[in-house]
Protein backbone atom coordinates (compact mmCIF):
# COMPACT_ATOMS: atom_id res chain seq x y z
CA UNK A 1 0.00 0.00 0.00
CA UNK A 2 2.00 3.33 -1.28
CA UNK A 3 0.95 7.03 -1.02
CA UNK A 4 -0.43 8.00 -4.63
CA UNK A 5 -1.78 11.54 -3.55
CA UNK A 6 -2.83 13.99 -0.97
CA UNK A 7 -6.07 15.87 -1.45
CA UNK A 8 -6.81 19.31 0.73
CA UNK A 9 -9.73 20.62 1.73
CA UNK A 10 -11.25 23.48 3.88
CA UNK A 11 -14.27 22.63 6.29
CA UNK A 12 -15.53 25.54 8.57
CA UNK A 13 -17.92 23.94 11.43
CA UNK A 14 -20.31 27.07 13.43
CA UNK A 15 -19.50 27.55 17.24
CA UNK A 16 -22.24 27.00 19.71
CA UNK A 17 -20.60 30.72 21.19
CA UNK A 18 -18.64 33.03 20.58
CA UNK A 19 -14.82 32.02 21.54
CA UNK A 20 -12.29 34.13 22.85
CA UNK A 21 -8.89 33.07 21.65
CA UNK A 22 -6.54 36.03 22.31
CA UNK A 23 -7.99 39.12 21.13
CA UNK A 24 -10.46 37.23 18.51
CA UNK A 25 -13.48 36.20 19.56
CA UNK A 26 -14.07 33.05 16.60
CA UNK A 27 -17.70 32.04 15.65
CA UNK A 28 -16.04 29.29 13.37
CA UNK A 29 -14.04 26.66 13.58
CA UNK A 30 -11.86 26.33 10.47
CA UNK A 31 -9.72 23.10 9.75
CA UNK A 32 -7.27 21.86 6.97
CA UNK A 33 -8.91 18.71 6.45
CA UNK A 34 -6.44 16.04 3.68
CA UNK A 35 -7.27 12.67 2.35
CA UNK A 36 -4.19 10.41 1.35
CA UNK A 37 -5.75 8.22 -1.04
CA UNK A 38 -3.22 4.91 -1.72
CA UNK A 39 -2.60 2.64 -4.86
CA UNK A 40 -5.03 0.55 -3.48
CA UNK A 41 -7.83 3.21 -3.30
CA UNK A 42 -7.51 3.54 0.71
CA UNK A 43 -8.41 6.66 1.97
CA UNK A 44 -6.72 7.69 5.17
CA UNK A 45 -7.81 11.43 7.12
CA UNK A 46 -6.04 13.90 9.06
CA UNK A 47 -6.45 17.48 9.41
CA UNK A 48 -4.81 20.51 11.00
CA UNK A 49 -6.17 23.37 13.07
CA UNK A 50 -4.66 26.75 11.99
CA UNK A 51 -3.54 28.59 15.47
CA UNK A 52 -1.52 31.09 14.34
CA UNK A 53 -0.86 32.24 18.31
CA UNK A 54 0.29 29.45 19.38
CA UNK A 55 1.59 27.27 16.14
CA UNK A 56 2.35 30.37 14.17
CA UNK A 57 0.74 28.49 11.50
CA UNK A 58 -2.18 29.60 9.66
CA UNK A 59 -4.60 28.27 7.00
CA UNK A 60 -2.77 29.10 3.95
CA UNK A 61 1.14 28.49 6.03
CA UNK A 62 -0.66 24.72 6.26
CA UNK A 63 -1.77 24.50 2.80
CA UNK A 64 1.75 25.48 1.42
CA UNK A 65 3.82 22.94 3.71
CA UNK A 66 1.25 20.15 2.81
CA UNK A 67 1.69 21.17 -0.66
CA UNK A 68 5.47 21.33 0.16
CA UNK A 69 5.69 17.92 1.89
CA UNK A 70 3.85 16.14 -0.39
CA UNK A 71 6.38 15.46 -3.28
CA UNK A 72 8.82 14.35 -0.27
CA UNK A 73 6.21 11.59 0.82
CA UNK A 74 4.08 10.30 -2.41
CA UNK A 75 5.31 6.52 -3.59
CA UNK A 76 6.49 5.60 0.08
CA UNK A 77 5.17 2.36 1.39
CA UNK A 78 2.52 3.30 4.32
CA UNK A 79 4.25 0.37 6.33
CA UNK A 80 7.71 2.10 6.17
CA UNK A 81 6.39 3.70 8.97
CA UNK A 82 10.00 4.94 10.13
CA UNK A 83 10.83 5.56 6.61
CA UNK A 84 8.18 7.94 5.95
CA UNK A 85 8.43 9.75 9.29
CA UNK A 86 11.75 10.57 8.59
CA UNK A 87 10.88 12.13 5.41
CA UNK A 88 8.41 14.28 6.79
CA UNK A 89 9.76 15.89 9.90
CA UNK A 90 13.04 16.38 7.93
CA UNK A 91 11.41 17.98 4.99
CA UNK A 92 10.85 21.07 6.27
CA UNK A 93 11.26 22.88 9.38
CA UNK A 94 8.44 23.59 12.08
CA UNK A 95 4.57 23.75 10.70
CA UNK A 96 4.05 21.16 13.14
CA UNK A 97 -0.06 20.88 12.46
CA UNK A 98 0.65 20.03 8.94
CA UNK A 99 2.59 17.11 9.89
CA UNK A 100 0.41 16.47 12.27
CA UNK A 101 -2.67 15.97 9.37
CA UNK A 102 -0.19 14.05 7.53
CA UNK A 103 0.74 12.25 10.13
CA UNK A 104 -2.83 11.09 11.20
CA UNK A 105 -3.65 9.94 7.81
CA UNK A 106 -0.57 7.70 7.46
CA UNK A 107 -1.41 6.05 11.35
CA UNK A 108 -5.27 5.83 9.67
CA UNK A 109 -4.03 3.92 6.84
CA UNK A 110 -1.81 2.19 8.71
CA UNK A 111 -4.51 1.15 11.00
CA UNK A 112 -7.07 -0.13 8.06
CA UNK A 113 -4.45 -2.04 6.48
CA UNK A 114 -4.50 -4.68 9.07
CA UNK A 115 -8.30 -3.86 10.48
CA UNK A 116 -7.35 -2.62 13.96
CA UNK A 117 -8.76 0.78 15.45
CA UNK A 118 -6.04 3.37 16.33
CA UNK A 119 -5.97 2.89 20.27
CA UNK A 120 -5.56 -0.83 19.80
CA UNK A 121 -2.45 -0.38 17.51
CA UNK A 122 -1.02 2.32 19.78
CA UNK A 123 -1.36 -0.13 23.09
CA UNK A 124 -5.35 -0.44 23.49
CA UNK A 125 -5.43 0.62 27.16
CA UNK A 126 -9.25 1.60 27.56
CA UNK A 127 -11.85 2.50 25.20
CA UNK A 128 -13.25 5.78 26.78
CA UNK A 129 -12.20 8.08 28.61
CA UNK A 130 -13.06 11.86 30.71
CA UNK A 131 -12.36 15.46 29.52
CA UNK A 132 -12.64 19.21 31.24
CA UNK A 133 -14.79 21.74 30.16
CA UNK A 134 -13.44 24.75 29.19
CA UNK A 135 -14.38 28.21 31.32
CA UNK A 136 -13.27 30.77 29.09
CA UNK A 137 -11.63 34.24 30.43
CA UNK A 138 -14.32 36.04 31.10
CA UNK A 139 -16.00 38.42 33.96
CA UNK A 140 -16.42 36.96 37.17
CA UNK A 141 -20.30 36.53 36.82
CA UNK A 142 -20.17 35.08 33.59
CA UNK A 143 -17.73 32.30 34.30
CA UNK A 144 -19.60 31.48 37.53
CA UNK A 145 -22.85 31.19 35.86
CA UNK A 146 -20.95 28.95 33.17
CA UNK A 147 -19.21 27.07 35.83
CA UNK A 148 -22.85 26.11 37.19
CA UNK A 149 -24.21 25.06 33.96
CA UNK A 150 -21.29 22.50 33.24
CA UNK A 151 -21.71 21.19 36.62
CA UNK A 152 -25.21 20.60 36.88
CA UNK A 153 -24.89 19.21 32.76
CA UNK A 154 -22.95 16.76 34.30
CA UNK A 155 -19.22 17.96 34.36
CA UNK A 156 -16.85 17.05 37.20
CA UNK A 157 -13.43 18.93 36.05
CA UNK A 158 -13.46 22.50 35.13
CA UNK A 159 -10.63 24.53 33.54
CA UNK A 160 -11.05 27.97 34.62
CA UNK A 161 -8.92 30.27 32.04
CA UNK A 162 -6.86 33.25 33.48
CA UNK A 163 -3.79 35.39 32.81
CA UNK A 164 -5.32 38.92 31.88
CA UNK A 165 -5.08 39.87 35.43
CA UNK A 166 -3.22 39.25 38.91
CA UNK A 167 -5.87 40.81 40.91
CA UNK A 168 -8.91 39.18 39.16
CA UNK A 169 -7.31 36.25 38.46
CA UNK A 170 -7.60 35.26 41.89
CA UNK A 171 -11.13 36.67 42.71
CA UNK A 172 -12.54 34.56 39.45
CA UNK A 173 -11.18 31.49 40.82
CA UNK A 174 -12.17 31.87 44.15
CA UNK A 175 -15.66 32.97 43.08
CA UNK A 176 -16.05 29.41 41.17
CA UNK A 177 -15.01 27.29 43.85
CA UNK A 178 -17.09 28.94 46.30
CA UNK A 179 -20.10 28.89 43.36
CA UNK A 180 -19.09 24.85 42.72
CA UNK A 181 -18.88 24.21 46.29
CA UNK A 182 -22.31 25.71 47.39
CA UNK A 183 -23.98 23.78 45.06
CA UNK A 184 -22.68 20.43 44.88
CA UNK A 185 -20.21 20.63 47.73
CA UNK A 186 -17.50 18.29 46.61
CA UNK A 187 -16.69 15.94 43.86
CA UNK A 188 -15.76 18.73 40.97
CA UNK A 189 -12.02 19.39 40.31
CA UNK A 190 -10.50 23.19 38.99
CA UNK A 191 -7.96 23.61 36.93
CA UNK A 192 -6.73 26.99 36.28
CA UNK A 193 -5.19 28.05 32.65
CA UNK A 194 -3.40 31.00 32.67
CA UNK A 195 -2.02 30.75 29.50
CA UNK A 196 1.58 32.37 30.09
CA UNK A 197 -0.17 34.72 32.07
CA UNK A 198 2.41 35.83 34.79
CA UNK A 199 5.91 36.30 36.29
CA UNK A 200 7.52 33.27 37.94
CA UNK A 201 7.29 35.35 41.55
CA UNK A 202 4.07 36.68 40.61
CA UNK A 203 3.04 32.98 39.92
CA UNK A 204 4.57 31.71 42.95
CA UNK A 205 2.45 34.52 45.19
CA UNK A 206 -0.69 33.87 43.25
CA UNK A 207 -0.79 30.11 43.70
CA UNK A 208 0.04 30.13 47.05
CA UNK A 209 -3.05 32.36 47.86
CA UNK A 210 -5.10 29.50 46.05
CA UNK A 211 -3.55 27.59 48.53
CA UNK A 212 -4.03 29.23 51.55
CA UNK A 213 -7.67 30.38 50.37
CA UNK A 214 -7.91 26.64 50.26
CA UNK A 215 -9.62 26.89 46.45
CA UNK A 216 -8.15 23.03 45.91
CA UNK A 217 -6.87 23.68 42.94
CA UNK A 218 -5.69 20.61 40.82
CA UNK A 219 -3.15 21.96 38.80
CA UNK A 220 -2.22 25.11 37.19
CA UNK A 221 -1.31 24.98 33.25
CA UNK A 222 1.35 27.28 32.25
CA UNK A 223 2.00 29.91 34.41
CA UNK A 224 4.62 31.28 32.55
CA UNK A 225 5.95 32.66 29.43
CA UNK A 226 6.51 29.28 26.90
CA UNK A 227 10.54 30.13 26.54
CA UNK A 228 11.03 30.32 30.49
CA UNK A 229 11.83 27.13 31.45
CA UNK A 230 14.22 28.42 34.72
CA UNK A 231 10.81 30.16 35.79
CA UNK A 232 8.72 27.43 35.37
CA UNK A 233 10.94 25.14 37.45
CA UNK A 234 10.99 27.83 40.22
CA UNK A 235 7.31 27.95 40.30
CA UNK A 236 7.47 24.18 40.60
CA UNK A 237 9.84 24.48 43.44
CA UNK A 238 8.13 26.86 45.72
CA UNK A 239 4.21 25.75 45.52
CA UNK A 240 2.78 22.71 46.61
CA UNK A 241 0.29 22.97 43.82
CA UNK A 242 0.99 20.49 40.73
CA UNK A 243 2.08 22.52 37.63
CA UNK A 244 1.57 21.67 34.08
CA UNK A 245 3.90 22.54 30.97
CA UNK A 246 1.94 23.20 27.86
CA UNK A 247 2.95 25.89 25.54
CA UNK A 248 6.62 25.16 26.98
CA UNK A 249 5.96 21.22 24.82
CA UNK A 250 6.29 21.82 21.20
CA UNK A 251 8.36 18.47 20.45
CA UNK A 252 10.46 15.70 22.14
CA UNK A 253 13.17 18.27 22.77
CA UNK A 254 11.22 20.55 24.66
CA UNK A 255 9.73 17.96 26.48
CA UNK A 256 13.38 16.34 27.15
CA UNK A 257 14.09 20.50 28.92
CA UNK A 258 11.19 20.11 31.01
CA UNK A 259 11.93 16.92 31.99
CA UNK A 260 15.54 16.79 32.72
CA UNK A 261 15.01 19.87 34.79
CA UNK A 262 12.35 18.64 36.78
CA UNK A 263 10.91 22.28 35.49
CA UNK A 264 7.47 20.87 35.53
CA UNK A 265 5.18 18.07 37.43
CA UNK A 266 2.64 17.75 34.54
CA UNK A 267 3.49 17.44 30.30
CA UNK A 268 0.43 18.21 28.18
CA UNK A 269 0.67 16.96 24.60
CA UNK A 270 -0.79 18.41 21.89
CA UNK A 271 -0.96 16.54 18.53
CA UNK A 272 -1.40 19.90 16.53
CA UNK A 273 1.59 21.51 18.70
CA UNK A 274 4.30 18.33 18.30
CA UNK A 275 3.62 17.01 14.91
CA UNK A 276 1.43 13.95 15.40
CA UNK A 277 1.16 10.91 16.79
CA UNK A 278 4.76 10.23 16.02
CA UNK A 279 6.49 12.51 18.00
CA UNK A 280 3.53 12.30 20.93
CA UNK A 281 4.84 8.68 21.67
CA UNK A 282 8.24 9.97 21.89
CA UNK A 283 7.18 12.63 24.44
CA UNK A 284 5.23 10.28 26.07
CA UNK A 285 7.73 7.64 26.67
CA UNK A 286 10.63 10.28 27.78
CA UNK A 287 8.03 11.44 30.92
CA UNK A 288 6.67 7.86 31.40
CA UNK A 289 10.10 6.43 31.68
CA UNK A 290 11.16 9.57 34.13
CA UNK A 291 7.93 9.23 36.06
CA UNK A 292 5.57 11.79 35.03
CA UNK A 293 1.96 12.40 34.29
CA UNK A 294 0.96 13.20 30.51
CA UNK A 295 -2.39 14.68 30.15
CA UNK A 296 -3.90 15.16 26.23
CA UNK A 297 -4.96 18.20 24.91
CA UNK A 298 -6.57 19.81 21.74
CA UNK A 299 -6.64 22.90 19.55
CA UNK A 300 -10.07 23.76 18.28
CA UNK A 301 -10.29 20.66 16.91
CA UNK A 302 -13.27 18.73 14.86
CA UNK A 303 -13.99 14.76 15.24
CA UNK A 304 -10.65 13.91 13.17
CA UNK A 305 -8.47 15.43 15.29
CA UNK A 306 -10.21 14.40 18.75
CA UNK A 307 -10.22 10.99 17.54
CA UNK A 308 -6.74 11.02 16.88
CA UNK A 309 -5.92 12.63 20.13
CA UNK A 310 -8.51 10.43 22.30
CA UNK A 311 -7.38 7.21 20.57
CA UNK A 312 -3.71 7.78 21.80
CA UNK A 313 -4.98 8.94 25.19
CA UNK A 314 -6.82 5.43 25.29
CA UNK A 315 -3.98 3.80 24.40
CA UNK A 316 -1.40 4.80 27.07
CA UNK A 317 -2.11 4.20 30.98
CA UNK A 318 0.21 7.23 31.99
CA UNK A 319 -1.86 9.72 29.88
CA UNK A 320 -3.92 10.59 33.19
CA UNK A 321 -5.62 13.36 32.00
CA UNK A 322 -7.95 14.62 29.17
CA UNK A 323 -8.88 18.35 27.46
CA UNK A 324 -9.97 17.30 24.81
CA UNK A 325 -13.63 19.18 25.27
CA UNK A 326 -13.72 21.23 21.98
CA UNK A 327 -16.43 19.29 19.98
CA UNK A 328 -18.48 20.30 23.20
CA UNK A 329 -18.33 24.19 21.57
CA UNK A 330 -19.49 23.42 18.09
CA UNK A 331 -23.20 23.61 16.54
CA UNK A 332 -23.22 20.74 14.57
CA UNK A 333 -20.61 18.04 12.92
CA UNK A 334 -19.29 17.61 9.58
CA UNK A 335 -17.59 14.32 10.29
CA UNK A 336 -19.17 11.20 10.43
CA UNK A 337 -17.88 8.12 12.57
CA UNK A 338 -14.86 8.64 14.96
CA UNK A 339 -15.06 8.98 18.53
CA UNK A 340 -18.10 9.18 20.25
CA UNK A 341 -18.72 12.50 22.07
CA UNK A 342 -21.29 12.38 25.44
CA UNK A 343 -21.52 15.00 28.10
CA UNK A 344 -17.54 14.78 29.62
CA UNK A 345 -17.29 11.18 28.22
CA UNK A 346 -14.92 10.42 24.69
CA UNK A 347 -16.07 6.98 23.37
CA UNK A 348 -13.80 5.19 20.78
CA UNK A 349 -15.38 2.49 18.41
CA UNK A 350 -13.67 -0.51 16.83
CA UNK A 351 -13.90 0.78 13.64
CA UNK A 352 -10.18 0.46 11.32
CA UNK A 353 -8.17 3.42 11.79
CA UNK A 354 -9.81 6.38 12.99
CA UNK A 355 -13.30 5.12 12.13
CA UNK A 356 -14.15 8.11 9.97
CA UNK A 357 -16.68 7.13 7.03
CA UNK A 358 -17.18 10.75 5.76
CA UNK A 359 -16.90 14.30 5.32
CA UNK A 360 -20.11 16.19 4.66
CA UNK A 361 -19.19 19.85 2.69
CA UNK A 362 -15.25 18.92 1.91
CA UNK A 363 -14.67 20.83 -1.33
CA UNK A 364 -10.95 19.98 -2.56
CA UNK A 365 -8.50 22.47 -2.70
CA UNK A 366 -6.97 23.82 -6.00
CA UNK A 367 -3.73 24.45 -6.07
CA UNK A 368 -2.40 27.14 -8.83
Amino acid sequence: MKIQDIKMGKISTPLKHGYNVGKRILTFSDEIVIKMITDTGEVGYGSAAPTPFITGETENSIIGAINYIKPEIIGLDIENLEEIMKVLHSSIYGNNSAKAAIDIAIYDLLCKKYGIPLYKFLGGYKTSLTTDITIVNDTVEQMVEKSLQAVMDGYTCLKVKVGNHVDFDIEKVKAVRKAVRKAVRRGIKIRVDANQGWRPKEAVSIIRKFEDMGLDIEFVEQPVNAWDIDGLKYVTDNVSTKILADEAVFGPSDAFKIIEKRAADLISIKLMKCGGINNAIKIYNMAENMGIRCMMGCMLENRIGITAAASFAASKSNLVKADLDTMLFFDKCAIVGGAAVEGNTITINDAPGLGISEIIGWNEISLI
